[in-house]
């Protein structure tokens, strides 16, 4: 079974930063793509920012230049730094991994969610 446990959200003031963490566990061959999603009451999970093994980042257009995707390979870690934060951003964010298994199948997991509130 893999796991996916996030940290680092939290209060914030608009202006501010914020850092999500995000550390995959468990027994897989390896990670192909990790990423960031956020979703808010009503609303459909919207990405935020993916990056892939080989380094290959994708941002949403809602945070392009304010938010930067970076990944530890060897820690099985992706991290979400959040700058110039907005009170739009608020919402929960979730960590998403696609995990390679010994027998190469894809299989997308996501953690639990860590909450970023961001007050104007």
């Amino acid at each position: 079974q893999v796991q996916l446990v996030e940290s680092g959200g939290g209060l914030a003031q608009a202006g501010g930063s914020l850092r999500l963490s995000c550390v995959a566990s468990g027994r897989f061959f390896r990670i192909a793509v990790m990423g960031w999603y956020r979703q808010t009451p009503g609303k459909q999970r919207e990405l935020v920012a993916t990056i892939t093994s080989g380094g290959t980042t994708n941002c949403g257009d809602s945070v392009k230049g304010r938010f930067a995707i970076s990944r530890d390979n060897a820690k099985n870690t992706v991290y979400l730094q959040m700058n110039s934060l907005k009170p739009e951003d608020t919402a929960v964010y979730y960590c998403n991994a696609e995990i390679v298994t010994h027998i190469w199948n894809r299989i997308p997991y996501w953690g639990e969610g860590t909450l970023v509130t961001v007050s104007s």
